[in-house]
């Protein structure tokens, strides 16, 4: 049976400061996401997916372990794609032609990402993921769904549920969102891309 863990940052708990508190890392990371891995492993005996996949469960499962699995899944690839903070921080490399070949530009998408990130209402995600012929879709996915449920492939994420960001912005979503793009790591980003 799998036991899920909780990930590891690859960044110190302050290693995001201005932009996100040690604070909001320690309870985002510590609390709430390891309160979704300690349920999953409470709800997988007898559940039919105890050797299944985080992928598998989110496309395949419903109720508490859908729900555990998608906060995990959504949180990890989140957590793991954040570094510190970079000034004009822009990807490079085969994902940055393939972004400015469907989206004119950069600045493009990132003004599409970023009106999809602080429209979404209530809690949730947005994603840029790939569909099955290479081209890029920006999704906002409510609570714990994933563009795998739609077999896309997911390459970037933005968490904007309220914990994410309300104790260094309180109700001031954009302008997380907006500082959001200095830390991502756009060298894991293109990896992931890159293993399409």
């Amino acid at each position: 049976m799998n036991t899920f863990e909780l990930i590891k940052l690859p960044f110190e708990p302050n290693a995001l400061e201005p932009i996100i508190s040690a604070k909001t890392i320690e309870l985002h990371h510590g609390k709430h996401l390891a309160g979704y891995v300690a349920n999953i492993n409470k709800l997988l005996p007898g559940s039919g997916f105890e050797s299944s996949s985080l992928i598998d469960i989110v496309k395949n499962a419903s109720g508490g372990l859908f729900n555990n699995a998608g906060q995990i899944l959504n949180h990890n690839m989140y957590f793991e794609a954040m570094r510190a903070p970079r000034a004009n921080n822009a990807p490079s490399g085969n994902i940055a032609k393939a972004i400015a070949s469907q989206f004119g530009s950069f600045d493009q998408f990132k003004a599409d990402f970023t009106q999809k990130a602080t429209t979404l209402f209530g809690s949730g995600w947005v994603w840029l993921s790939l569909d099955s012929d290479g081209k890029f879709v920006i999704s906002q996915e409510s609570n714990a769904s994933n563009p795998v449920q739609r077999n896309l492939k997911p390459l970037l994420t933005i968490d904007v549920w309220e914990h994410a960001y309300y104790v260094d912005y309180q109700n001031r979503r954009a302008e997380y969102v907006e500082k959001y793009w200095d830390l991502i790591n756009w060298d894991i980003i293109d990896l992931r891309f890159c293993n399409k």
